[in-house]
């Protein structure tokens, strides 16, 4: 399996953030030709056909775009097709500015998509088949995160799954530069400073476990300087 999306399926699925304006086209460009958890959650079969999924902290809302695109792509991608299926995407972004792109860019797939502008500590989840969370719980203090945890596998059909994506807190300098890297980010971005809440990759699976899933690190950081785990939970 490749490690990152092909050129090909990256044109494609970026053409529809142009209407958006030079940021997010270049930032959605930015993003899917380096960041490896995309091509991992393609190829490696967590998506269902027909699948609800449930996208906390979507940014411009790349993720569904990609999932969503999927179903027009014909080209052979990383020599084997992935088999994405009509899904929808109802996804949950609290800057107002990326739900704007999100909206301006993705208004070609029509109801399968849904930004909605919220808080994932307060906004109700719905139902949903699989949850992603990727790069943003640790945005919230440690006790918001086990209950938004909480009623993530509440919102959850049976054999549902949430693919969470955190920093190991125990990973040394690659976590400490992803620390630096998020604030320069958010720098960049025009927002203020924030406070982050990190836990050890040990600390993050004995709670969700605490909580009921099944769970599965995967490491994620492959060709970057990180230390992303994904972690692969399962509702029984």
């Amino acid at each position: 399996m490749g490690h990152f999306l092909s050129p090909e399926l990256v044109d494609h699925i970026c053409k529809p953030y142009q209407r958006a304006g030079k940021f997010a086209w270049h930032f959605a460009r930015g993003k899917l030709n380096r960041d490896p958890v995309f091509a991992h959650i393609l190829q490696a079969g967590y998506i269902p056909p027909h699948a609800r999924i449930l996208d906390i902290g979507c940014g411009q809302g790349l993720l569904a775009a990609l999932l969503c695109g999927m179903d027009d792509y014909t080209h052979r991608y990383s020599e084997k097709k992935a088999e994405i299926k009509a899904v929808s995407v109802t996804g949950i972004e609290l800057m107002l500015n990326d739900v704007i792109r999100a909206h301006q860019a993705l208004q070609v797939f029509g109801s399968r998509i849904q930004i909605i502008h919220g808080d994932m500590r307060h906004i109700d989840f719905g139902v949903a088949d699989v949850v992603v969370i990727l790069d943003v719980l640790h945005y919230v203090p440690s006790n918001e995160q086990n209950d938004i945890l909480k009623r993530v596998y509440a919102c959850l059909s049976s054999g549902g799954k949430l693919l969470l994506r955190v920093g190991d807190a125990a990973a040394g300098l690659p976590f400490l530069f992803s620390k630096w890297v998020d604030a320069v980010v958010f720098a960049f971005r025009g927002h203020a400073s924030v406070r982050v809440y990190c836990r050890s990759l040990t600390e993050w699976k004995d709670q969700l476990e605490k909580i009921g899933f099944r769970v599965t690190a995967i490491p994620m950081h492959e060709g970057t300087p990180f230390a992303n785990i994904l972690l692969h939970c399962q509702r029984p």
